[in-house]
Protein backbone atom coordinates (compact mmCIF):
# COMPACT_ATOMS: atom_id res chain seq x y z
CA UNK A 1 0.00 0.00 0.00
CA UNK A 2 2.39 2.34 1.13
CA UNK A 3 5.21 4.13 -1.43
CA UNK A 4 6.56 6.92 0.93
CA UNK A 5 6.54 7.78 4.21
CA UNK A 6 7.64 11.43 5.19
CA UNK A 7 7.51 13.55 8.00
CA UNK A 8 8.77 17.73 8.56
CA UNK A 9 8.75 20.04 11.08
CA UNK A 10 5.26 22.48 10.65
CA UNK A 11 6.10 25.87 11.56
CA UNK A 12 3.04 27.93 10.76
CA UNK A 13 3.09 31.42 12.52
CA UNK A 14 0.62 32.59 15.51
CA UNK A 15 -1.52 35.50 14.71
CA UNK A 16 -0.65 36.48 18.90
CA UNK A 17 1.57 34.60 21.20
CA UNK A 18 0.62 32.26 24.09
CA UNK A 19 1.74 32.41 27.06
CA UNK A 20 1.24 29.87 30.54
CA UNK A 21 3.53 28.78 33.13
CA UNK A 22 5.85 26.11 31.44
CA UNK A 23 5.87 27.96 27.47
CA UNK A 24 5.09 30.73 25.39
CA UNK A 25 5.01 30.30 21.38
CA UNK A 26 4.30 32.48 18.93
CA UNK A 27 4.55 29.45 15.69
CA UNK A 28 3.54 25.98 15.85
CA UNK A 29 5.75 23.52 16.68
CA UNK A 30 4.55 20.37 15.48
CA UNK A 31 5.95 17.46 12.92
CA UNK A 32 3.54 16.98 10.04
CA UNK A 33 3.42 12.87 8.41
CA UNK A 34 2.37 12.69 4.66
CA UNK A 35 1.49 8.85 4.16
CA UNK A 36 1.70 8.09 -0.20
CA UNK A 37 0.16 5.37 -1.42
CA UNK A 38 1.16 3.31 -4.73
CA UNK A 39 -2.47 4.65 -6.44
CA UNK A 40 -1.12 8.00 -5.70
CA UNK A 41 -3.01 9.08 -2.93
CA UNK A 42 -1.43 10.81 0.20
CA UNK A 43 -2.94 10.93 3.84
CA UNK A 44 -1.81 13.46 5.94
CA UNK A 45 -0.83 13.35 10.06
CA UNK A 46 0.03 15.91 12.71
CA UNK A 47 1.77 15.76 16.27
CA UNK A 48 2.59 18.01 18.66
CA UNK A 49 6.03 16.95 20.84
CA UNK A 50 5.84 18.66 24.33
CA UNK A 51 8.74 18.72 26.64
CA UNK A 52 7.03 19.71 29.29
CA UNK A 53 4.05 17.25 28.26
CA UNK A 54 5.50 14.08 27.16
CA UNK A 55 9.21 14.57 26.91
CA UNK A 56 9.02 14.55 23.68
CA UNK A 57 10.25 17.45 20.92
CA UNK A 58 10.74 17.37 17.79
CA UNK A 59 13.98 15.63 16.75
CA UNK A 60 12.89 12.63 19.12
CA UNK A 61 9.68 12.77 16.92
CA UNK A 62 11.95 11.94 13.87
CA UNK A 63 13.81 9.38 15.72
CA UNK A 64 10.54 7.27 16.61
CA UNK A 65 10.11 7.73 12.94
CA UNK A 66 13.28 6.56 11.46
CA UNK A 67 13.17 3.77 13.94
CA UNK A 68 9.92 2.23 12.20
CA UNK A 69 9.60 3.75 9.06
CA UNK A 70 10.58 0.95 7.26
CA UNK A 71 8.97 -1.72 9.36
CA UNK A 72 5.30 0.31 8.76
CA UNK A 73 5.72 0.72 5.14
CA UNK A 74 6.24 -3.34 4.66
CA UNK A 75 3.58 -4.14 7.34
CA UNK A 76 0.65 -1.12 6.83
CA UNK A 77 -1.88 -2.48 4.51
CA UNK A 78 -5.42 -2.02 6.16
CA UNK A 79 -6.83 -0.73 9.15
CA UNK A 80 -6.47 -3.84 11.08
CA UNK A 81 -2.52 -3.72 10.36
CA UNK A 82 -2.19 -0.12 12.20
CA UNK A 83 -4.59 -1.84 15.02
CA UNK A 84 -2.17 -4.35 15.19
CA UNK A 85 1.01 -2.61 15.49
CA UNK A 86 -0.26 0.32 17.60
CA UNK A 87 -1.01 -2.66 20.09
CA UNK A 88 2.21 -4.14 19.93
CA UNK A 89 4.21 -1.42 20.18
CA UNK A 90 2.40 0.33 23.17
CA UNK A 91 5.73 0.63 25.31
CA UNK A 92 7.30 2.26 22.72
CA UNK A 93 4.56 4.84 21.39
CA UNK A 94 4.08 5.72 25.39
CA UNK A 95 7.70 7.32 25.19
CA UNK A 96 6.74 8.97 21.81
CA UNK A 97 2.89 9.54 21.61
CA UNK A 98 2.83 12.74 19.71
CA UNK A 99 5.10 10.89 17.07
CA UNK A 100 3.17 8.12 16.48
CA UNK A 101 -0.61 10.33 16.46
CA UNK A 102 1.27 12.02 13.41
CA UNK A 103 2.35 8.42 12.14
CA UNK A 104 -1.29 7.06 13.03
CA UNK A 105 -3.50 9.94 11.33
CA UNK A 106 -1.62 10.13 7.95
CA UNK A 107 -2.40 6.09 7.54
CA UNK A 108 -5.02 6.25 8.83
CA UNK A 109 -6.16 9.53 6.45
CA UNK A 110 -4.68 7.73 3.77
CA UNK A 111 -7.10 4.46 4.38
CA UNK A 112 -9.93 6.64 4.54
CA UNK A 113 -9.17 8.55 1.41
CA UNK A 114 -8.55 5.16 -0.63
CA UNK A 115 -11.82 4.49 0.31
CA UNK A 116 -13.45 7.66 -0.08
CA UNK A 117 -14.96 7.98 3.71
CA UNK A 118 -14.48 9.69 6.67
CA UNK A 119 -12.76 8.41 9.25
CA UNK A 120 -15.83 7.08 11.53
CA UNK A 121 -16.65 4.44 8.66
CA UNK A 122 -12.91 3.28 8.84
CA UNK A 123 -13.15 3.09 12.37
CA UNK A 124 -16.71 1.69 12.91
CA UNK A 125 -17.71 4.33 14.56
CA UNK A 126 -20.81 6.92 14.44
CA UNK A 127 -20.34 9.48 11.71
CA UNK A 128 -19.89 13.24 13.31
CA UNK A 129 -23.64 14.93 13.97
CA UNK A 130 -24.48 18.08 15.93
CA UNK A 131 -22.70 20.87 17.54
CA UNK A 132 -19.70 21.21 19.57
CA UNK A 133 -19.15 23.59 22.82
CA UNK A 134 -16.19 25.14 23.09
CA UNK A 135 -14.26 26.46 26.07
CA UNK A 136 -12.93 30.20 26.02
CA UNK A 137 -9.06 29.58 27.07
CA UNK A 138 -7.37 32.83 28.40
CA UNK A 139 -3.59 32.68 28.53
CA UNK A 140 -1.09 34.63 30.81
CA UNK A 141 -0.93 37.75 29.74
CA UNK A 142 -1.00 41.09 30.92
CA UNK A 143 -3.97 42.90 32.30
CA UNK A 144 -5.03 44.91 29.28
CA UNK A 145 -4.20 42.38 26.97
CA UNK A 146 -6.47 39.71 29.10
CA UNK A 147 -9.16 42.32 29.42
CA UNK A 148 -9.58 42.55 25.76
CA UNK A 149 -9.51 38.90 25.09
CA UNK A 150 -12.01 38.18 27.45
CA UNK A 151 -14.13 40.79 25.93
CA UNK A 152 -13.40 39.18 22.68
CA UNK A 153 -15.11 36.13 23.73
CA UNK A 154 -17.72 37.53 25.80
CA UNK A 155 -19.02 39.22 22.86
CA UNK A 156 -18.70 36.17 20.80
CA UNK A 157 -21.06 34.59 23.43
CA UNK A 158 -19.25 31.81 25.21
CA UNK A 159 -20.12 30.30 28.04
CA UNK A 160 -17.20 28.40 29.24
CA UNK A 161 -13.94 29.53 30.46
CA UNK A 162 -10.78 28.60 31.21
CA UNK A 163 -7.81 30.86 33.01
CA UNK A 164 -4.00 29.57 32.64
CA UNK A 165 -2.62 31.12 35.80
CA UNK A 166 0.51 32.79 36.71
CA UNK A 167 1.28 32.33 40.25
CA UNK A 168 1.49 35.93 40.76
CA UNK A 169 -1.76 36.24 42.99
CA UNK A 170 -2.50 39.88 42.58
CA UNK A 171 -2.54 39.28 38.45
CA UNK A 172 -4.62 36.01 38.99
CA UNK A 173 -7.04 37.63 40.97
CA UNK A 174 -7.04 40.40 38.68
CA UNK A 175 -8.21 37.58 35.90
CA UNK A 176 -10.86 35.70 38.01
CA UNK A 177 -12.19 39.32 39.39
CA UNK A 178 -12.86 40.16 35.57
CA UNK A 179 -15.03 37.51 34.49
CA UNK A 180 -16.99 37.37 38.13
CA UNK A 181 -17.57 41.08 37.18
CA UNK A 182 -18.54 40.11 33.41
CA UNK A 183 -21.20 38.11 35.11
CA UNK A 184 -19.53 34.25 34.63
CA UNK A 185 -20.49 32.12 37.42
CA UNK A 186 -17.81 30.25 39.06
CA UNK A 187 -19.03 26.73 37.52
CA UNK A 188 -18.10 28.20 34.67
CA UNK A 189 -14.81 28.94 35.16
CA UNK A 190 -11.96 26.60 35.68
CA UNK A 191 -7.95 27.26 36.16
CA UNK A 192 -4.70 25.72 34.46
CA UNK A 193 -2.01 25.81 37.10
CA UNK A 194 0.13 23.83 34.77
CA UNK A 195 2.53 22.19 37.33
CA UNK A 196 3.29 25.32 39.57
CA UNK A 197 3.55 24.37 42.76
CA UNK A 198 6.06 21.51 44.49
CA UNK A 199 3.53 20.67 47.41
CA UNK A 200 -0.09 20.67 48.19
CA UNK A 201 0.44 23.33 51.09
CA UNK A 202 2.17 25.98 48.85
CA UNK A 203 -0.84 24.88 46.40
CA UNK A 204 -3.41 25.46 49.21
CA UNK A 205 -1.87 28.46 50.50
CA UNK A 206 -2.12 30.35 46.97
CA UNK A 207 -5.62 28.95 45.81
CA UNK A 208 -7.88 28.89 48.86
CA UNK A 209 -8.13 32.61 48.74
CA UNK A 210 -9.20 32.27 45.10
CA UNK A 211 -11.21 29.07 45.87
CA UNK A 212 -14.81 30.27 45.38
CA UNK A 213 -14.38 31.93 41.83
CA UNK A 214 -13.68 28.77 39.86
CA UNK A 215 -14.87 24.93 39.66
CA UNK A 216 -12.43 22.63 39.41
CA UNK A 217 -8.09 23.28 38.94
CA UNK A 218 -5.74 21.64 36.58
CA UNK A 219 -2.29 20.20 37.33
CA UNK A 220 -1.17 22.26 40.51
CA UNK A 221 1.27 19.94 41.62
CA UNK A 222 4.20 18.17 39.93
CA UNK A 223 2.83 15.74 36.91
CA UNK A 224 1.80 12.34 38.82
CA UNK A 225 1.74 13.62 42.44
CA UNK A 226 -1.69 11.85 43.03
CA UNK A 227 -1.91 11.98 46.96
CA UNK A 228 -0.52 15.30 46.43
CA UNK A 229 -3.97 16.73 44.46
CA UNK A 230 -6.26 14.01 45.78
CA UNK A 231 -4.86 16.27 49.70
CA UNK A 232 -5.28 19.47 47.50
CA UNK A 233 -8.85 18.44 45.71
CA UNK A 234 -10.21 17.54 49.28
CA UNK A 235 -9.15 20.75 51.00
CA UNK A 236 -10.48 22.58 48.43
CA UNK A 237 -13.46 21.02 47.56
CA UNK A 238 -12.32 20.84 43.82
CA UNK A 239 -12.06 18.56 41.09
CA UNK A 240 -8.75 18.23 39.74
CA UNK A 241 -8.11 17.91 35.92
CA UNK A 242 -5.33 16.01 34.62
CA UNK A 243 -3.40 16.79 31.95
CA UNK A 244 0.27 16.12 32.14
CA UNK A 245 -0.38 13.28 34.69
CA UNK A 246 -2.26 11.21 32.53
CA UNK A 247 -0.92 9.75 29.49
CA UNK A 248 -2.81 6.87 28.78
CA UNK A 249 -4.93 3.94 29.78
CA UNK A 250 -1.82 3.29 32.36
CA UNK A 251 -3.02 5.69 34.29
CA UNK A 252 -6.34 4.85 35.39
CA UNK A 253 -5.34 2.99 38.31
CA UNK A 254 -3.94 6.03 39.86
CA UNK A 255 -7.69 7.81 40.11
CA UNK A 256 -10.27 5.02 39.74
CA UNK A 257 -11.04 4.55 43.13
CA UNK A 258 -12.52 7.75 43.13
CA UNK A 259 -13.75 9.20 39.70
CA UNK A 260 -15.68 11.91 40.93
CA UNK A 261 -12.94 13.86 42.26
CA UNK A 262 -11.27 13.97 38.53
CA UNK A 263 -11.65 15.14 34.96
CA UNK A 264 -9.19 13.66 32.32
CA UNK A 265 -7.82 16.38 29.73
CA UNK A 266 -7.69 14.42 26.47
CA UNK A 267 -5.48 15.59 24.20
CA UNK A 268 -5.29 13.55 21.15
CA UNK A 269 -1.60 14.44 20.39
CA UNK A 270 -0.64 13.58 23.91
CA UNK A 271 -2.66 10.08 24.04
CA UNK A 272 -0.66 8.61 21.06
CA UNK A 273 -3.01 9.30 18.50
CA UNK A 274 -7.13 8.41 17.55
CA UNK A 275 -7.04 4.79 18.22
CA UNK A 276 -5.67 5.05 21.70
CA UNK A 277 -7.66 8.15 22.01
CA UNK A 278 -11.01 6.20 21.35
CA UNK A 279 -9.27 3.66 24.05
CA UNK A 280 -9.16 6.04 26.61
CA UNK A 281 -12.66 7.46 26.18
CA UNK A 282 -14.29 4.13 26.40
CA UNK A 283 -12.26 2.66 29.63
CA UNK A 284 -13.75 6.17 31.36
CA UNK A 285 -16.70 5.56 29.97
CA UNK A 286 -16.85 1.59 32.11
CA UNK A 287 -15.29 3.80 34.74
CA UNK A 288 -17.76 6.51 35.23
CA UNK A 289 -14.84 9.17 34.63
CA UNK A 290 -15.33 12.53 33.00
CA UNK A 291 -13.08 13.98 30.05
CA UNK A 292 -12.06 17.72 28.97
CA UNK A 293 -11.62 17.00 25.18
CA UNK A 294 -8.09 19.47 25.06
CA UNK A 295 -6.31 20.68 22.38
CA UNK A 296 -2.03 21.63 22.01
CA UNK A 297 -1.75 25.81 21.10
CA UNK A 298 -1.21 25.51 17.26
CA UNK A 299 -3.27 22.79 16.29
CA UNK A 300 -4.44 22.62 12.52
CA UNK A 301 -8.22 21.68 11.43
CA UNK A 302 -6.03 18.15 11.26
CA UNK A 303 -6.20 17.82 14.86
CA UNK A 304 -9.05 19.26 15.57
CA UNK A 305 -10.93 16.70 13.11
CA UNK A 306 -9.58 14.12 15.06
CA UNK A 307 -10.85 15.60 18.44
CA UNK A 308 -14.40 15.93 17.03
CA UNK A 309 -14.22 11.98 16.24
CA UNK A 310 -13.34 10.91 20.23
CA UNK A 311 -15.58 13.87 21.47
CA UNK A 312 -18.56 12.56 19.45
CA UNK A 313 -17.93 8.48 20.46
CA UNK A 314 -17.59 9.98 24.18
CA UNK A 315 -20.85 11.80 24.32
CA UNK A 316 -22.40 12.74 27.30
CA UNK A 317 -19.00 12.20 29.46
CA UNK A 318 -17.40 15.42 27.65
CA UNK A 319 -17.77 18.03 30.10
CA UNK A 320 -15.76 20.61 27.93
CA UNK A 321 -13.63 20.88 25.06
CA UNK A 322 -10.66 23.10 23.43
CA UNK A 323 -9.28 24.38 20.86
CA UNK A 324 -10.61 24.74 17.74
CA UNK A 325 -9.24 28.04 16.96
CA UNK A 326 -7.91 27.11 13.13
CA UNK A 327 -7.39 30.62 11.51
CA UNK A 328 -8.22 32.68 14.88
CA UNK A 329 -4.89 32.01 15.85
CA UNK A 330 -3.14 30.37 12.85
CA UNK A 331 -1.75 32.30 10.19
CA UNK A 332 -3.40 29.65 7.62
CA UNK A 333 -4.55 26.74 8.28
CA UNK A 334 -4.17 23.01 6.14
CA UNK A 335 -8.27 23.59 5.60
CA UNK A 336 -10.49 26.18 4.22
CA UNK A 337 -12.45 26.96 5.63
CA UNK A 338 -10.93 26.36 9.22
CA UNK A 339 -12.90 23.58 11.61
CA UNK A 340 -13.54 26.65 13.99
CA UNK A 341 -15.71 27.21 16.59
CA UNK A 342 -18.61 29.85 15.70
CA UNK A 343 -20.71 32.56 17.56
CA UNK A 344 -21.23 31.52 21.31
CA UNK A 345 -18.10 29.20 21.05
CA UNK A 346 -19.89 26.27 19.00
CA UNK A 347 -19.30 24.60 16.52
CA UNK A 348 -21.81 23.03 14.30
CA UNK A 349 -21.15 20.34 12.19
CA UNK A 350 -23.84 21.11 9.30
CA UNK A 351 -21.54 24.24 8.76
CA UNK A 352 -18.47 21.95 7.84
CA UNK A 353 -19.77 19.16 5.29
CA UNK A 354 -16.14 18.17 4.72
CA UNK A 355 -16.63 16.38 7.81
CA UNK A 356 -18.46 13.81 5.93
CA UNK A 357 -15.36 12.75 3.74
CA UNK A 358 -11.80 13.12 3.95
CA UNK A 359 -10.79 16.46 4.31
CA UNK A 360 -9.53 19.03 1.33
CA UNK A 361 -5.88 19.59 2.65
CA UNK A 362 -4.21 22.32 1.34
CA UNK A 363 -0.70 21.12 1.75
CA UNK A 364 1.24 23.49 4.07
CA UNK A 365 4.53 23.34 1.76
CA UNK A 366 5.82 26.91 2.76
CA UNK A 367 5.96 26.25 6.28
CA UNK A 368 7.21 22.46 6.35
CA UNK A 369 11.19 22.23 7.43
CA UNK A 370 13.59 19.36 6.62
CA UNK A 371 14.83 17.28 9.52
CA UNK A 372 18.75 17.12 9.18
CA UNK A 373 20.10 13.46 9.18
Amino acid sequence: MLRDLHIWKLEIPLRVSFRHASAERSATSSVWVEATGFDGVTGYGEGCPRTYVTGEDLDSCHLFFMTHRAELMDRIQSIDDLVGWCREHQSEIDAAPAAWCAIEMALLDLLARSRGEPWERLLNVSELAGEFQYTAVLGDQSDAAFVGQLQQYLEFGFQDFKVKLSGDSSRDRFKLDRLLEAGRPPWSIRVDANNLWQTSREAEAYLKPLSSAFMAIEEPLRAGDYPGMRQLAESLGKVLILDESFQGVHHFPQIEADPAGWLINLRISKMGGLLRSLDVAEQARQKNMGLIIGAQVGETSLLTRSALTVAHKAGPLVRAQEGAFGTRLLNVDVVDPSLAFGAGGRLEIEDFPQCHAPLMIIRPSAYLREFRG
